[in-house]
């Protein structure tokens, strides 16, 4: 078999073509899937096919960088699991990832998140914001976020009144409607919604400054649903050292353990 491509992101989500040689091909009625085997954590994912010679899954978030072995198994009523092929994959940490780290670090730092205004000045393309707010969210999810993490950053006393640069305003001043939903369900998401930063203004405020009606509506819904950007992306459920993951564009499904 071969991988296309042979590395994912460390958060995972991206689609993985497995490409069949004449050696793996076997009976219509196999299912197949693939085993990632990395020093600490096991995945399993099940595949869909495209063709005879192809199939498609969705790589796994992944714990660390590193080459882990794939191993193509074939399942068929009846029969034992065969290995059918073997190959390697490598986990990477991207741009994504570390901008994900940083924002993470920087909550509350009134200097990190100040320099970041840097990139509303830059304004990308439309099709590089998208692009960066599906990326960024996803690696902002995997990361393991400490326990007392807070949007608003580690100092308690400082109360609403005090105008302050919050991550929320980040994520609404660039138009992230995918990262901006994520810190809505953490913890000072909402709270962040009412403060003001040193010009006066309020995520909520500046969403409707700018145009961005999506996210406005997203910030003022009392129950803010899902972005529909977000539906063909993977739901996670966790159980003890397992999670199980189900990537509903694909309608492929991740088994992961810890070794």
């Amino acid at each position: 078999m071969k991988l296309n491509p042979q590395q994912a992101p460390l958060y995972g989500d991206s689609v993985i073509t497995v490409q069949l040689t004449e050696e793996d091909k076997v009976e219509d009625d196999v299912v197949f899937y693939l085993v990632f085997t990395g020093s600490t954590v096991q995945h399993c994912t099940s595949t869909r096919k495209i063709n005879p010679g192809s199939l498609e899954t969705i790589s796994p978030g992944h714990d660390c960088c590193e080459t882990v072995k794939v191993a193509l198994c074939a399942s068929r009523e009846g029969h034992p699991v065969l290995i059918v092929a073997e190959e390697s994959f490598q986990f990477v940490q991207d741009e994504a990832y570390d901008a994900a780290q940083f924002l993470a670090t920087c909550a509350g730092n009134q200097q990190a998140l100040n320099f970041t205004r840097f990139l509303d000045r830059s304004r990308p393309p439309a099709a590089d914001v998208d692009f960066l707010d599906e990326k960024v969210a996803l690696a902002f999810r995997h990361l393991k976020l400490p326990a007392e993490w807070n949007v608003l950053g580690a100092d308690q006393s400082l109360t609403e009144d005090i105008p302050r640069e919050t991550l929320m305003h980040f994520a609404v001043r660039l138009g992230l409607l995918r990262l901006t939903w994520f810190l809505l369900q953490q913890p000072g998401g909402r709270g962040a919604l009412s403060i003001h930063n040193n010009e006066g203004a309020t995520p909520v405020s500046l969403a409707l400054e700018r145009g961005y009606q999506k996210l406005h509506q997203l910030l003022t819904e009392e129950e803010a649903k899902e972005p529909d950007s977000w539906s063909t992306l993977s739901h996670t459920v966790h159980s003890g050292d397992y999670s199980v993951k189900h990537h509903r564009g694909l309608d492929v499904y991740m088994l992961t353990a810890e070794a």
